[in-house]
């Protein structure tokens, strides 16, 4: 992407003021996107993005700037405005970049830029029809094929040069059901870090189903009561609460200013003793994968709290520095235009040892949410809310019926200790993360648990 003596020449003219460190990152992506509505393919995108930015610490002052002009002139501009910025006297230094190779554990059998248009819609129009078709209640389906080809290279002034290609693949499908005068929608969304052989075990025909499934069992179904009551998470997506209500909150970027509720609680009980919660970067082909983060730092399991400790927060360079600690491999960023910071990557409670059934059988009268919605937290405070997208109420310890418009609102510093059953089957699903460096793919997930106490927002 670009030769190794001109970054070298690049991180030297960044530090030539006084930084302590300096990188560069440089990216070359081509998404592609193909959609489908009103039972013909809509749109065929494809994007490329290309470019590199550069940083320097100085300290705990950081400097950044970006570049779409990779010529060796245009680097070099570049980086003489960070080095303006970060100082104003000469410093002679050199560096000499000595390339690693971490290796890849996420194997792509299949290529998707290889492959044509309409082998992808296809692919697209199985899932698209079948969701189109499940139920005449179903009026509206939108669906779409994504693949990702991400190839970055890394250098800095520790002497690393480092480069990855990361191939990302992801089916969605959103259908929405009518009746009444009302609408509910069902979405169905997989994803791994892989070529189209994801479609081996990605049945599209279920995927199209499992989304008109959702909008015709909410469309169906009564409003949920509120009030205070034990709540069952479903397993997968259900993860996403863990990712929001305290995930967010164990990011370097909040721990290292204070603005975390669990900022200098490290070896403290902060969870029920239940709970073991992690952030695993190298998951072979999960969506949220990598083989380096976006500073160049091998990816790692990093256990964040084990029986209810917390163990480890999820750290990047920069915010590392101010708290004294090591890079954990989760400093990651959108693309070049955006600055890194301490990022979740496939994000999960681990499984515990109650029996499923047990925890539904515990619940006298509760909630049971199959499937979570999206939320929202303040790493500050810890408070969330998250919609229910498909809920049931549990009475006598048994599933009954379907109940909408169910939101969980509560204090992640609360739910995680309220959470006293955790159960089998752990399974992930896939999102997209946004924040500071911009929205990056990401897995949350964990088996079924159990809140014993949490407030459901209903009529």
């Amino acid at each position: 992407m670009i030769a190794k003596k001109i970054l070298e020449e690049v991180i030297q003219a960044a530090m030539k003021t006084g930084a302590d460190y300096a990188e560069v990152f440089a990216e070359h992506t081509i998404n592609k996107t193909i959609g489908m509505i009103d039972s013909c393919v809509e749109s065929i995108q494809d994007a490329i993005i290309s470019g590199a930015s550069i940083r320097a610490f100085k300290g705990l002052r950081c400097v950044s700037a970006s570049t779409t002009d990779m010529s060796r002139e245009g680097l070099l501009r570049c980086a003489g405005k960070v080095a303006d910025v970060i100082g104003s006297s000469e410093v002679p230094v050199t560096i000499t970049l000595t390339e690693r190779l971490f290796g890849d554990i996420h194997p792509v059998r299949i290529v998707p830029s290889s492959v044509a248009n309409h082998r992808k819609t296809d692919i697209l129009k199985e899932a698209y029809f079948a969701a189109r078709d499940y139920h005449e209640d179903i009026k509206q389906v939108s669906a779409s094929i994504l693949d990702v080809d991400h190839s970055i290279m890394i250098a800095n002034s520790e002497g690393l040069l480092a480069n990855d290609r990361q191939i990302r693949t992801r089916i969605r499908v959103s259908a929405i059901a009518s009746k009444n005068g009302e609408n509910q929608t069902g979405s169905e969304a997989p994803g791994y870090r892989m070529g189209l052989e994801m479609f081996d075990f990605v049945n599209p025909k279920e995927v199209g189903e499992d989304a008109a499934k959702q909008a015709i069992t909410m469309i169906n179904a009564g409003y949920c009561p509120a009030g205070t009551m034990p709540v069952a998470i479903g397993n997968g997506f259900g993860g996403v609460i863990f990712h929001e209500a305290c995930g967010h909150s164990l990011e370097a970027s909040s721990v290292s200013l204070g603005q975390s509720e669990f900022s200098g609680k490290l070896g403290q009980m902060i969870a029920n003793p239940k709970v073991t919660a992690i952030d695993d970067g190298t998951i072979p082909n999960a969506w949220g994968s990598i083989n380096i983060d976006d500073e160049g730092t091998p990816a790692r399991k990093n256990v964040l709290i084990e029986n209810g400790v917390l163990k480890s927060y999820m750290i990047d360079k920069f915010n590392g520095r101010r708290m004294g600690m090591e890079s954990t491999g989760n400093s990651r960023r959108q693309s070049y235009s955006f600055d890194p910071t301490s990022r979740m990557t496939n994000t999960y409670i681990a499984e515990g040892n109650d029996k499923n059934e047990d925890i539904i059988k515990s619940m006298e009268y509760g909630l049971y949410a199959k499937k979570m919605g999206g939320g929202s937290v303040n790493p500050l405070t810890g408070e969330f809310n998250f919609a229910v997208a498909e809920g049931y109420l549990v009475r006598n310890g048994e599933i009954k019926e379907a109940v909408r418009g169910a939101s969980l609102v509560g204090k992640g510093s609360e739910i995680i200790k309220n959470i006293d059953m955790v159960g089998t089957g752990l399974a992930h699903g896939q999102g997209m993360c946004g924040a500071s460096s911009g929205s990056i793919p990401t897995n949350v997930g964990q088996p079924l648990i159990r809140v014993s106490s949490i407030t459901v927002g209903g009529r």
